[in-house]
């Protein structure tokens, strides 16, 4: 028997997952979870790392023995080490306003045409580069101490063991990373006045780094949207996928990037995958509009849980009104459900009033947006879709499964719920030589986890919302 423990973090929370794998047959349990509540700190929103780390050691002691040890984490944020290898300070969130038009500023510097030409990812605020855009020009005394970055996941590994390496998947969601040749981009890295030297070796998804108490640390799928897709069930021919949690990743997998113009204006990013193919795909908020609306419901007084908010949705009248998650108004925490009143009272809609209806009106702009970034991806792709594969946490919204199916007007397969753990296992058995491949840990998910099928039904109805819906997003 092997046994393997994968730390999977998101934004908020976290958890160890210890896999069994012996036979043939793969078991796992949840042996810890813990809350990942960032602080704000010195005029910064930061993840508190200590408190983490301290998490991370409770799951090690908890797990009892095993063979190997990794992590996986939403991209783009990073620690920065000085000279001796210390932590300069805790990482800051990429929800922080520090890089409020960065954007800007860096298309001044190297054009946006060619700054994806290079990278091939989606110019978002948030991404690594404009966060070290931020950090050059304010906080110059930080920027003269940093002389290594390392990833979240490269980061808690380093913490562990004392490893310091770079896992490509993690290092693709930078805007820094050479979409061709996997290496880092001389181009960019000049243009910004980023020194090499800063980065850790590149090691690619599956590579042993170190060693913790007998155990080896492995560098899985650092960006927990490849981990989910590594345990995509051995997927269909003209299948497209659809990582669901906090955010939503909607794509599919090639062998070459899109580096395109007609590429970079449809906001489509090209992410290194596990398995070595490019994970090409749309970011879209996603379950964070549903997470944060309840945790303003809870600051105004009422508790709901994510069942009961479903349940009004479902009181709700259907196809009412509908937002643009992608709205900047949309990315910083707050009062969602007040801005999506002022949304739909500025666009000239029904203003939802209701816990439901507030809750009703997300579900489905969530849908009718899978169905704008899946036509988008046709489109550059040239692929006719023959369904959509939901994967992860996502999985057990099954109002959203239901009307992503009506909505696209194609089959939807949902499941495996744990998608991330389960990819970041299958990783590790790779790495240790109990799998031969991920192909071959795909058809053993496909084997053993439950999905579930949803048909399209009312598409009548959803085509007629689309057409409205496209114009709101105009």
């Amino acid at each position: 028997m092997k046994r393997v423990l994968a730390f999977d973090f998101g934004a908020s929370s976290g958890r160890a997952i210890l896999g069994a794998y012996e036979g043939g047959r793969l078991t796992y349990k949840e042996v810890h979870r813990f809350e990942n509540n960032p602080r704000e700190q010195d005029g910064h929103l930061r993840w508190n790392f200590a408190d983490l780390m301290n998490n991370v050691r409770l799951g090690i002691e908890k797990a009892g023995s095993f063979d190997s040890i990794a992590f996986d984490t939403w991209g783009v944020d990073f620690g920065l080490l000085d000279e001796e290898g210390n932590l300069l300070e805790d990482p800051v969130h990429y929800r922080d306003s520090r890089t409020d038009g960065m954007t800007g500023q860096a298309k001044k510097i190297l054009p946006a045409a060619d700054l994806y030409a290079a990278t091939g990812c989606q110019i978002m605020g948030i991404n690594t580069l404009f966060q070290l855009m931020a950090v050059q020009k304010q906080q110059p005394e930080l920027w003269a101490k940093a002389r290594q970055l390392l990833f979240m996941p490269d980061l808690f590994a380093y913490a562990l063991c004392g490893a310091r390496a770079c896992e490509t998947t993690i290092a693709s969601t930078s805007q820094m990373l050479d979409a061709r040749t996997g290496c880092w981009s001389k181009t960019v890295l000049d243009a910004f006045s980023v020194p090499e030297s800063l980065f850790a070796p590149a090691v690619p998804s599956g590579t042993v780094v170190g060693e913790y108490k007998g155990a080896k640390v492995i560098a899985a799928a650092g960006h927990d949207t490849q981990c989910a897709v590594a345990a995509l069930p051995a997927p269909q021919p003209g299948a497209a996928f659809l990582s669901c949690g906090t955010w939503s990743l909607l794509g599919c997998e090639l062998d070459e990037p899109i580096l395109t113009e007609e590429s970079r204006t449809l906001a489509l990013s090209n992410e290194r995958g596990a398995n070595g193919k490019v994970n090409y795909l749309k970011n879209i908020i996603g379950l964070w509009l549903i997470q944060e609306s309840r945790r303003q419901w809870k600051r105004e007084g009422t508790a709901y849980s994510f069942s009961e908010l479903e349940e009004l949705a479902l009181q709700a009248e259907p196809l009412r009104s509908f937002i643009d998650p992608d709205a900047p108004e949309f990315t910083p925490p707050g009062d969602i459900p007040g801005r999506v009143r002022e949304f739909c009272r500025r666009t000239g809609q029904p203003v939802p009033e209701t816990v439901g209806q507030v809750v009703r009106c997300l579900y489905e702009s969530l849908a009718l947006k899978y169905r704008f970034a899946l036509e988008q991806l046709g489109r550059a792709t040239g692929q006719n879709f023959s369904c959509l594969h939901i994967i992860g946490g996502g999985t057990q919204a099954k109002l959203l499964c239901r009307m992503t199916a009506d909505s696209i007007g194609l089959p939807v397969v949902a499941g495996p719920i744990e998608a991330t753990a389960l990819g970041n296992i299958l990783i590790q058995l790779v790495a240790l030589d109990e799998l031969k491949n991920l192909d071959e840990g795909r058809a053993l998910i496909a084997r053993t986890e439950p999905v579930q099928r949803y048909e399209p039904e009312q598409t009548a109805l959803w085509n007629r919302a689309y057409e409205t819906y496209k114009t709101i997003l105009n």
